[in-house]
């Protein structure tokens, strides 16, 4: 069954290139990004998971947890740490998970057969701490992913989930944001003291309220 967008998602118990992961104990109150590879050795994955060791710095500042998967074993992967290493010119600081009996793959639904049958898609999935799917993203072998986008993406859940308001097209954060529907322009000015422009009815701004 595909996972859906506030689903619960599921645990397991695993082997990684830090040893046996139980996936709800290894998160425990953090957000996670799980992002999975479709094999080892291959090249847009290696600069990904480069670029991933790079960043884990802004992904700490916001309690966030990286965890890559791959289908191939640990002693595979840990080849290809040693590659990504020499040519991305970092050390690979998070756990790949190895799962060559496809458990996590199936649970996850990363196998989508009329893309390629005999391996898994490359997804990402970001989990909150309550280990609710927030957001996934399939992206194709030939096109390296954005992780800019998404601790972008991040940014603006973390937000929203503690301020009436929502994000618009290019948010980046410290801009303005969008109020929420659910409440009046007059309730928004007071719970916005820095201001609300109404732009429609429906369409009111205002500056960040955590900056």
């Amino acid at each position: 069954m595909a996972l859906r967008l506030g689903d619960t998602v599921p645990n397991f118990t695993q082997a990684s290139t830090d040893g046996e992961i139980d996936f709800y104990s290894w998160a425990g109150d953090s957000w996670v990004v799980l992002f999975s590879h479709p094999a080892d050795y291959t090249p847009v994955c290696t600069t990904e998971l480069g670029t991933v060791a790079k960043l884990k710095p802004e992904f700490d500042k916001r309690n966030v947890k990286v965890i890559a998967l791959s289908v191939d074993d640990v002693d595979s992967h840990i080849g290809w740490v040693g590659d990504i290493e020499e040519t991305q010119g970092t050390k690979l600081n998070y756990p790949i998970l190895a799962d060559s009996d496809k458990k996590v793959s199936e649970l996850y639904d990363m196998i989508h057969p009329n893309a390629n049958a005999n391996v898994t898609v490359r997804t990402v999935f970001i989990i909150d701490p309550q280990k609710k799917l927030r957001l996934t993203l399939t992206y194709p072998p030939s096109t390296g992913r954005n992780f800019d986008e998404i601790l972008r993406v991040i940014d603006s859940l973390q937000l929203t989930d503690n301020y009436s308001v929502a994000t618009p097209a290019d948010w980046k954060d410290g801009d303005d944001c969008v109020v929420v529907p659910s409440i009046s322009t007059e309730e928004a000015k007071q719970k916005f003291p820095k201001g609300v422009t109404e732009v429609k009815p429906y369409l009111r701004m205002t500056p960040q309220p955590n900056k």
